[in-house]
């Protein structure tokens, strides 16, 4: 079950599926079972060559019997404008139909072939334009799809890119300091996430392994409150979250500015996200689920200025992310 969570989690694997399952719903579903095309009142005209033969042999025999040449010219009428280059293949061809009945047919009728049309054997009129161009269209829509997976996998692999809000796995533990020790086992994961301002999408998530590599949960930092109008973001709180799969809930912490803090309105306003806390350098948060502890740390911070009260959005912010099995 962890593994196709794992995989789920992936971008090109939801690509994949959302596509599959897109074209089940669309041409199964939609196409063939609830909404399938039904043809109705097709005239002589949307009929097959063949068809249009039988249907011009019939209107001349009708028209030998009857000699009624107001219908004659209406059946003629409603093949269209391949008429004449059908008249013309049973003219040449009269098969068991009689040729003179054939010829006064084309005579009271003024669709007499010329030149070679009286001999020339009728061919498939010219598709339409929305017909010759839907095979190049779909051409070219495969292309650019196989394009944007090519230029995926490549960004994927060469740069480590990640979509916002994805799990991460856990960076090499050289990039961070060695935690300092009181622990009896040494952490599941560590981590360092950095806000810097103009990241208004910033939503770091990691995933929490154990040795083995089974999944354990996730934690991150996301925003949580911003200040003033326009761009970019004046960020006032940040949201320290922890998940654990054998827990019903989410623990969060919300990382507040001084300013923030320091009103009672907005600090009672978030403390229904979570448990606020006044974002201070080194300042150390926990968060405990059922088979998890998370020990938050401010690394670097500092305050932005401008027309905003003071110390009230963040300019930068490092936070060190640690997180424990309390098994």
């Amino acid at each position: 079950m962890d593994d196709i969570r794992e995989q789920l989690n992936r971008p090109l694997w939801v690509g994949i599926i959302s596509f599959v399952v897109g074209l089940i719903i669309g041409l199964v579903v939609l196409g063939w079972w609830l909404w399938p095309v039904q043809w109705t009142d097709a005239g002589p005209s949307d009929l097959r060559l063949e068809f249009q033969e039988i249907y011009l042999r019939m209107a001349i025999d009708s028209y030998t019997l009857n000699q009624d040449a107001t219908s004659a010219q209406a059946r003629i009428a409603e093949v269209g404008d391949g008429a004449t280059d059908v008249l013309a293949y049973i003219a040449a061809s009269p098969g068991t139909q009689n040729t003179d009945s054939i010829q006064a047919f084309i005579l009271f009728t003024g669709t007499e072939p010329t030149g070679e049309e009286a001999t020339a054997v009728p061919e498939e009129g010219e598709p339409s334009l929305a017909r010759r161009w839907l095979p190049w269209l779909c051409l070219i829509t495969l292309l650019l799809a196989g394009a944007l997976v090519i230029v995926f996998l490549v960004r994927n692999r060469s740069m480590g890119f990640r979509l916002p809000s994805t799990r991460k796995e856990a960076p090499a533990e050289a990039e961070y300091p060695e935690y300092p020790p009181g622990q009896d086992e040494p952490p599941l994961a560590q981590f360092m996430t950095t806000f810097q301002i103009g990241n208004d999408l910033f939503d770091d998530s990691f995933s929490i392994d154990s040795p083995a590599g089974e999944f354990l949960g996730e934690c991150g930092v996301g925003i949580s409150e911003t200040i003033g109008v326009g761009d970019p973001k004046k960020v006032t709180a940040f949201e320290v979250w922890l998940f654990d799969k054998n827990d019903i809930q989410t623990v969060t912490t919300v990382l507040m500015s001084q300013n923030a803090f320091a009103d009672d309105a907005t600090r009672q306003r978030l403390s229904a996200k979570g448990e606020p806390v006044q974002a201070e350098p080194s300042r150390e948060m926990v968060l405990e689920t059922a088979t998890l502890r998370l020990e938050a740390r401010v690394v670097d911070m500092s305050y932005g200025s401008g027309a905003l009260p003071p110390e009230s959005f963040f300019d930068r912010l490092t936070l060190e992310l640690v997180a424990w099995s309390k098994a």
